[in-house]
């Protein structure tokens, strides 16, 4: 079912040879956690097209001033308590990911240890412990296991199971699957369209 040429008609802009890679390790990791019907398949496809476009990558948090009161409203209420943070990744995730997830406080460094890795971003030191105990790889100690495609697709599918996703996708509720992904609804307009193209190919 799940196809490098499924993989390019929803991201058409990712690169055959790694959505090759992706199709393969999703193929092999989706069905251990009844991620198995089409419409299953569709929802889960669309949200990792736009969390990661199917990659294991990890969390890009190099920002500008100006863009950082757009991402993180509450944290950043002004353009000058932005200034100390914009163009330094380390410190800016120790700040905006401090205290929660797991996560000791700034000087801990876990913020930015922790950050969204992976196809589907699993961000946070307890996320990291739980998710790599259930699928077998010690993620806290080593989280850079996630930018592997297999232990990022094993990742993704374990959190989808976890939260009860398929229940969201059986009755083809993308707008729950999004505010449980994302914690909100950042990118819903772009999920849906990523869904559109998923269920056309897969024929639903």
């Amino acid at each position: 079912m799940i196809t490098k040429e499924l993989l390019l008609k929803i991201r058409p802009d990712q690169s055959p040879r790694k959505a090759e890679v992706a199709a393969e390790k999703l193929a092999w990791a989706l069905p251990q956690y009844q991620i198995d019907t089409p419409l299953r398949v569709a929802h889960m496809l669309a949200q990792l097209a736009h969390e990661s476009g199917f990659m294991p990558i990890s969390e890009n948090l190099n920002y500008s001033a100006k863009r950082l009161p757009q991402v993180w409203p509450t944290r950043f209420t002004t353009l000058a308590s932005a200034q100390r943070y914009a163009g330094d990744p380390e410190a800016l995730g120790n700040f905006v990911y401090a205290g929660r997830l797991g996560n000791g406080g700034p000087e801990s460094g876990d913020g930015y240890r922790y950050r969204g890795r992976g196809m589907i971003q699993l961000t946070g030191r307890e996320n990291y412990r739980t998710y790599g105990k259930i699928i077998g790889f010690d993620l806290e100690r080593d989280p850079d296991l996630l930018l592997q495609y297999g232990v990022s697709a094993l990742a993704a599918a374990a959190f989808w199971k976890a939260h009860g996703l398929n229940r969201w996708a059986d009755i083809d509720d993308v707008t729950s699957v999004t505010r449980i992904i994302n914690g909100g609804l950042n990118g819903l307009q772009e999920r849906v369209v990523y869904l559109q193209r998923a269920k056309k190919a897969l024929g639903i």
